[in-house]
Order: structure tokens, then C-alpha cells, then sequence
């Protein structure tokens, strides 16, 4: 049974036996930094849970316990040292959430984040708040065992398969057209539990960012358009004609409906996709929720009076949840670690000088030690008066850095 949330704590208190107010996270990698930066600028202290020794969140929390995510010692520690928890990324595991709520206020819950880990679970959370909201995901089947295959209908063909858990990033994922490319698929994945989904014409991609409190009290970040290279967030546009304004309601909307319906603490993501189904505009199809900070809400550091991270310790911490402001219009450039390697694989560093002499350039890197292909070292925030500037200022950081994204937007 979970405890009774202690609410709210309140930032630069101290208990009795001389303990600051101290916010947990489960997980130490950019999403867990840029969390520990936001909780420590209103004066709480933080502590970090993560294997790695290398966190990037652990370098800069003032307590780092670096252990398994399941390991029965370090959850007891965290829950000593914190008065509440959240976690980075949805793959922490549930049961270790559970644990944790016994004794502390734990926000996302572990309900919640067990939907987001199984596409299986979230498919059918997505059902069930379509009648709500009137935005439903893409018509799917359960592929489980050679019976599913067969069974699968001729309309959900060509498909994409995607692995009930663990792929992010457009890992686990295969693009099939026929039933046999399916089966030689889901052999492929190791037959692991898995869904189909038919592929839809694809007109863009968008997501919605909320927070929603204890009490039920919910804001948000108005809907961005997302760019996608090979399965990863390329460009986040931000901006209020990024999309058309009919969307964007029906979005948040949908978004609102998907926190409510299991209860939500904490801040939540959903994307979705917008489909050409004829008409002017498209029409809306959710396909993931994330229940945490997202990648397409980094520009919220730069461009909004209240960031996601921001609203992430309001949330937890049983703090008002003011509603964000954006000041600026701006555009997101993901930083990957293709971009520390020249043409002939060799390490160097990429041209910063250029990009910081840009107007309204905002370089945030996330102190990961070492780049790789596809590891997500940094983001680039360009914020300006208008949106014309704005989009100039992007495509010069683009052409400098040898960005993809920008190049039919």
C-alpha cells in the first residue's frame, strides 16, 4: 500500500534532526541533470540513484548512490535521504517504484510509468481514454505467437512491428509488408511479446506537455511539431503557427484526458502523429506516452518563464503548478554524437565558436564523457523575437554543425 503523500515540501526547509528538504531521482542520466539543476536553483538538495559512475545527474547532485535500480539497499537509502522521488526515464522498474511510494511521495506513479514501459498496456490505456478525448492510436494487433501472426488482418498490412518493451529511439521496430515478412520479423525480435501497427500516411509529427499535481490540477506547454531522422528527434518547432490551431486543441486535449484517466502526478509527454486522412489538416493519432520530461520540451529552458523541469520538482514536491508562459518563439536542434566525428570517423570537436557567435543560440551539452553514433550528447535551443529570425538563426547552426532536419521545414 503506498503512503499518504507528506505534501507539499516546502523548497530550503530543514527537519528536526538537521536534514535539508531533498528531492530524489531514479535515474542520472541529461533528463535526471537537468531536473537536479532545476531543484537545486528554488534550494533543495538532491539525491541520485544510477549504476553508471559516470552519470551525467550524479556528477552535479550533492548525493549520488550508484547501484542496480532494483537493489533492496540503495531504494532504502534513497528513501532516507529524499522526502520525494521521481524518476528520468520509464525503463526504472515499476517494482522498485512501489517500493519506494511505501514511504515517500513517488511521482510519476508506478502504474503510470508500468503503462509507458508496455506497448501493449499503453495501446489499451489509449483505447480506453479515446471516447474521452476522440483520438485513438493506430488500428494494431498483439503479436504474441504464431497463432497472432496468422491471425493478423489484411488491413493492418504494411505494418510496423514494434517490441512491447524496451525500444525507444526506433529500436526494436521493423517496417514489414506481408505476413511473412512478419513472421521472419517477430523471429527476428526473439518472439518476444510485441504489437503491429498499420502504417498510416504520415503528414508530421507533434507532442503535447503537461504537469498535472496531487490535487488533480493539470497546465501545459503549447503542442510542438517534431522532426524525426532515422527514429530520432532531429527538430522540436515551437512556436504558435508550428501547426494548425484545430490540432493543437484536440491534442491537448487528448493529452489532458491520457494524464486524468490513470491519475497522473508528475509531468507526462504524449506524441502524436498527424495523419493525411484527406482532409485540409489531418487528422490526429496518438502513439506514445512518455512519463517524464520529453526531448521536445528542452526548449523550454530557453524559450518559457517555467520549464519542464521546473514544473517536474512543482509537481513531485506538492508545489502550485503556475501556468508556463513562452516568451519566445523558438526551434530545438538535437545533438548527437555523429557530430564529434568527421567524414573520416575522426574525433574532434564541433564548431562551437560559430554556433555561440549566433543570436539566440543556447548550447546546453550534457557532461557525457564520451560520444558515440546516435547518443544524445547535447541540444541546441535558437530562440528570437519572431519566428522568421528564429528559423534563419536554426538553418545557419544547421549548415555549420552539418545538422539534418530543417531541410523541408
Amino acid at each position: 500500500m503506498s503512503a499518504a503523500p507528506m505534501l507539499p515540501v516546502l523548497p530550503g526547509t530543514v527537519s528536526a534532526d538537521g536534514r535539508p528538504a531533498t528531492l530524489g531521482v531514479m535515474g542520472g542520466g541529461q533528463l535526471g541533470r537537468m531536473f537536479v539543476h532545476a531543484a537545486q536553483r528554488l534550494g533543495y538538495f538532491t539525491t541520485v540513484l544510477d549504476p553508471d559512475p559516470h552519470s551525467p545527474a550524479g556528477y552535479v547532485s550533492h548525493h549520488f548512490i550508484q547501484t542496480a535500480y532494483d537493489d533492496a539497499d540503495g531504494l532504502a537509502q534513497l528513501a532516507a535521504q529524499c522526502d520525494a522521488i521521481t524518476t528520468e526515464f520509464e525503463n526504472v522498474p515499476a517494482q522498485a517504484l512501489t517500493a519506494l511510494a511505501a514511504t515517500r511521495p513517488v511521482a510519476p506513479g508506478a502504474a503510470a510509468v508500468a503503462i509507458a514501459q508496455d506497448r501493449i498496456a499503453e495501446k489499451d490505456h489509449f483505447v480506453a481514454c479515446a471516447g474521452i478525448s476522440g483520438v485513438s492510436c493506430a488500428p494494431f494487433a498483439v503479436i504474441d505467437s504464431a497463432a497472432a501472426v496468422e491471425a493478423v488482418p489484411d488491413a493492418l498490412l504494411p505494418g510496423i512491428l514494434k517490441t512491447a518493451r524496451l525500444g525507444y529511439d526506433g529500436k526494436g521496430q521493423m517496417r514489414i509488408r506481408t505476413r511473412e515478412e512478419l513472421l521472419a520479423a517477430w523471429t527476428a525480435l526473439k518472439q518476444v511479446p510485441c504489437v503491429l501497427e498499420q502504417l498510416l500516411p504520415l503528414k508530421a509529427e507533434c507532442s503535447v506537455l503537461v504537469a498535472r499535481g496531487w490535487d488533480g490540477g493539470i497546465v501545459s506547454f503549447p503542442p510542438q511539431r517534431n522532426v524525426h531522422v532515422d527514429g530520432i528527434l532531429a527538430v522540436t518547432h515551437a512556436y504558435e503557427s508550428c501547426m494548425p490551431a484545430a490540432l493543437a486543441v484536440q491534442a491537448l486535449a487528448a493529452t489532458r484526458s491520457i494524464a486524468d484517466h490513470v491519475g497522473y502526478v508528475g509531468i507526462l509527454c504524449v506524441e502524436f502523429f498527424v495523419i493525411d486522412d484527406g482532409s485540409e489538416h489531418g487528422a490526429l493519432v496518438v502513439n506514445e506516452m512518455a512519463p517524464r520530461p520529453h526531448n521536445s520540451g528542452h526548449y523550454t529552458l530557453d524559450a518559457c518563464d517555467v520549464s519542464q523541469f521546473d514544473l517536474q520538482v512543482h509537481a513531485m514536491a506538492g508545489l502550485p503548478l503556475p501556468q508556463p508562459r513562452q516568451h519566445s518563439p523558438a526551434i530545438m536542434l538535437n545533438l548527437l554524437g555523429d557530430l564529434w566525428f568527421d567524414a573520416q570517423g575522426q574525433e574532434h570537436t564541433p564548431d562551437w565558436q560559430a554556433v555561440l557567435a549566433l543570436p539566440g543560440a543556447h548550447l546546453h551539452l550534457y557532461g557525457k564523457l564520451h560520444a558515440r553514433a546516435g547518443r544524445k550528447m547535447g541540444h541546441l535551443n535558437i530562440t528570437g523575437a519572431d519566428v522568421a529570425g528564429v528559423q534563419a538563426t536554426a538553418r545557419r547552426a544547421a549548415a555549420i554543425l552539418g545538422l539534418p532536419g530543417l531541410e523541408d521545414h
